[in-house]
């Protein structure tokens, strides 16, 4: 048979793009077929802020953290809580990564050119108990140049290959099957799109320009998730995370439409886990939307207070950033699919950040003087630009008056009592009189400043919401953000799709969020943050080593 080259990648984002740097490197030839322009190479990761899950890094130790291999598993298998037949190959998966995150891959990212900023984030901080879930320590790694700066060391090797002839771009090629020679996968089919000039991560059309067929020995499916598709969302949505909501914004771009799924399933590939997803409960509507439904997510800090839509304070352990998914069974389960932020200019100064690449120029950009400014400045830009531009954004210097707009933001029937709403914080407020208090949300945010990366920009000096020297006070509307999917086409460590049998389907690989960002889903049921451009990472060097010696 000729083959057009030695392994096609189905997908250029960052999992496609390490698995085809690895098969260069080996001096195999490589088709990257994509369904957007070259403008979008890199995919999601682009816009992402750069996460990466270490343990027991420099820039732990520098911080004071203590963490070792053992405490991280432990988190892990506590946070996944694999429970089914099928959770093997993920909890296998879940092993190898730890081991990886606590071994060489800082080091390998680093040989890479990958830096860190030195302050380490502390999210998903958990449950309340030592077993189950969350992180007992911080390890969200921020990268310096945030997510173009994780890609920036790939997209160069893969870049520098296509000019030695090893690596062939074909973009606006949009794959509907995978085709096959006997029960082996040897290469795909699909349409052509027209050309579209349009910018990275904007809606590009659909219309057919032709169609392609391509052949090679082994085919990477590396397509990403579901995110941008809220009919599979919702088709998928499980029963305990509450009835799916009527209303979702979306994190990631339109083209993350989870087609490559089903497609592969149709070619042999055993999917697993498909009701084990990741989406986010801070979510904010981009008052400048790139995409459709375009969302951002709040990055806060612990101090809060967080009210349901009828203004009753979410329970313990249920604060900000500290249980991503048990939060959003909680407010799923109130009969409404949004949620209220209540705070300060105080708080929002030293603990409101925003995910994406696009809202931290600073790390982004990779400027010190811009970092320095942001954490002497007051208000952080991007932050600014939301309170004073974003739907979901109220301030007013009383209390009466936000709660009014707050009622007159959510439409319908005013939900909010001033009387509750008042009553909820003043207790609160009124715990901050001694050193000690009951309110269990007071003690995690001094607990959080015990930890110095906390204490020096992302926890404020404790203080009372409703004294004025502390104000004006700030409301905001908390909307349901889609973003990952946790489960995926199964697959053993080699990164070879398992088919229904248990067995591998001969010649195909799935690598990243479509592979659940390893085995059908290493996270389980819950993700400890950090860990999905990771996943992507290690499922596509695991699987561009593996094709890399199963071709001729």
């Amino acid at each position: 048979m000729a083959y057009d080259a030695d392994v096609i990648i189905v997908g250029a984002g960052l999992a496609g793009l390490v698995a085809a740097a690895e098969l260069a490197e080996a001096g195999k030839k490589v088709i990257i077929v994509d369904q957007e322009p070259r403008q979008s190479l890199g995919g999601q990761a682009f816009w992402s802020f750069g996460g990466l899950f270490l343990v027991d890094s420099p820039e732990q130790r520098r911080m004071r953290i203590r963490d070792s291999h053992d405490l991280a598993l432990e988190d892990w298998l506590g946070t996944a809580a694999f429970d089914r037949p099928e959770d093997h190959w993920p909890r296998e998966w879940a092993k190898a990564y730890v081991g990886f995150a606590a071994g060489e891959k800082r080091a390998w990212l680093s040989e890479r050119g990958i830096k860190f900023f030195p302050v380490v984030g502390w999210a998903e901080r958990g449950g309340g108990n030592a077993v189950g879930h969350g992180n007992s320590v911080p390890r969200f790694h921020v990268t310096w140049g945030t997510g173009p700066g994780v890609l920036e060391p790939f997209v160069l090797r893969v870049r520098e290959a296509e000019k030695q002839g090893l690596i062939t771009f074909k973009f606006r090629h949009r794959v509907s099957e995978l085709t096959k020679s006997g029960t082996a996968i040897d290469g795909v089919r699909g349409e052509v799109l027209e050309e579209s000039s349009v910018e990275r991560g904007h809606k590009s059309a659909r219309t057919v320009a032709g169609d392609f067929a391509f052949k090679a020995q082994a085919v990477i499916v590396a397509s990403g998730g579901i995110g941008g598709n809220h009919d599979l969302v919702r088709r998928n949505w499980p029963e305990r995370l509450g009835k799916a909501p009527k209303r979702m914004i979306t994190g990631v771009p339109d083209y993350v439409d989870g087609r490559m799924l089903a497609i592969t399933e149709s070619a042999g590939g055993s999917i697993i886990n498909r009701d084990r997803m990741w989406h986010y409960v801070e979510g904010i509507r981009n008052w400048a939307p790139i995409w459709t439904d375009h969302a951002i997510r709040i990055l806060p800090g612990p101090s809060s207070i967080w009210l349901d839509a009828r203004g009753k304070r979410l329970p313990v352990p249920l604060y900000p950033g500290f249980d991503t998914l048990g939060t959003l069974a909680h407010i799923m389960k109130t009969g409404f699919d949004y949620s209220w932020f209540i705070l300060t200019e105080k708080i929002i100064r030293k603990e409101f950040a925003l995910s994406g690449s696009e809202q931290n120029p600073d790390l982004t950009n990779k400027s010190w003087r811009q970092v320095i400014g942001r954490a002497t400045s007051g208000i952080p830009g991007p932050v600014k630009a939301f309170l004073d531009k974003g739907e979901d954004f109220i301030v007013e210097r009383e209390l009466p008056a936000l709660v009014a707009r707050m009622n007159g933001l959510a439409g319908g029937e005013p939900l909010l009592d001033i009387g509750q709403v008042e009553r909820e914080i003043r207790a609160r407020d009124m715990q901050l009189d001694n050193p000690f208090s009951k309110d269990m949300q007071v003690m995690a945010l001094r607990g959080a400043r015990n930890y110095l990366g906390d204490k020096l920009i992302r926890t404020a000096k404790p203080h009372k919401i409703l004294d004025p020297a502390n104000g004006p006070l700030i409301a905001v509307r908390l909307n349901i953000l889609t973003r990952k999917t946790l489960g995926g086409l199964q697959t053993d460590l080699d990164s070879r799709v398992l088919g229904a049998d248990g067995q591998p389907v001969e010649g195909l690989y799935a690598v990243g969020e479509v592979a659940g960002f390893g085995g059908g889903g290493v996270h389980g049921y819950a993700a400890l943050e950090g860990t999905f451009l990771g996943g992507c990472i290690f499922s596509g060097r695991g699987a561009g080593r593996a094709t890399a010696k199963g071709v001729r």
